[in-house]
């Protein structure tokens, strides 16, 4: 399980350091790509095929379910660590994320997400306000 949230900034190659706690539960390697909200999904493999199941089994029948996996897939790169924990960032996904040097690096459970600061931080002032009426609106989930 990932948790926490570490500051870090891309080297001038766009390498980013996953914190060791992180890499500890990688395993075998992970499968970077796009998240939501603009942020960037590091999947360990296993998750990765986990999740990888459950979209092949969406219907192809449907537009929202055809256009979700594409631009998830098409997105995604299997990552490989250097032997200081780095891994780089393809420059697609930089794009995306607006990432541009310095990074906040969070545990999410079952995934890693990495942020520009600058969007994360906007995000977390966001959230803040509306924490409270989100988890009213969850406890019907059985939270």
């Amino acid at each position: 399980m990932f948790m926490g949230e570490y500051q870090h900034s891309l080297d001038s190659k766009g390498r980013l350091i996953i914190p060791a706690k992180f890499r500890e539960n990688i395993g075998e390697g992970a499968v970077i790509t796009r998240g939501l909200d603009n942020c960037l999904f590091l999947f360990p493999i296993a998750e990765w095929k986990i999740l990888e199941e459950k979209l092949k089994a969406l219907p192809l029948t449907k537009a929202d379910a055809r256009q979700f996996v594409r631009f998830f897939f098409s997105g995604a790169s299997e990552c490989e660590f250097d032997k200081q924990g780095r891994i780089t960032l393809p420059q697609n996904l930089r794009t995306y994320g607006e990432i541009d040097k310095d990074v906040v690096v969070i545990g999410v459970s079952n995934r890693i997400e990495i942020w520009s600061k600058e969007r994360w931080e906007k995000y977390v002032l966001e959230a803040e306000d509306s924490y409270e009426t989100i988890a009213e609106n969850i406890v019907d989930l059985g939270i």
